[in-house]
């Protein structure tokens, strides 16, 4: 499903404009980075956490050269979805 086909869905589960919807979405999308920038996880009930982790240094080598390298530490976001939602999933969406 590509953003239009979501938007056009969501738009007709709440009864609102296609406009109004895909503004509702981005608002949502930026507060989310927003909080994502402080470090924050966000909680969505009934769906999963959203949360930045660091992932440490370490050092790589490169097997075609034997190279040793560090790889410096940066942030990643993680999603780690409810256990309702796996177990859905896992079955192939059926309960």
């Amino acid at each position: 499903m590509n953003n239009k086909d979501y938007i056009s869905e969501l738009a007709n589960r709440t009864g609102r404009s296609q406009e109004d919807t895909q503004r509702m979405v981005n608002t949502v999308i930026e507060a989310m980075g927003d909080h994502f920038q402080e470090d924050d996880s966000i909680l969505v009930p009934n769906f999963g956490t959203f949360e930045v982790k660091k992932k440490l240094e370490r050092i790589m080598v490169n097997p075609s050269t034997g190279q040793r390298m560090l790889i410096p530490p940066k942030l990643v976001l993680n999603f780690k979805p409810n256990s309702g939602w796996k177990e859905r999933v896992k079955s192939g969406g059926t309960e």
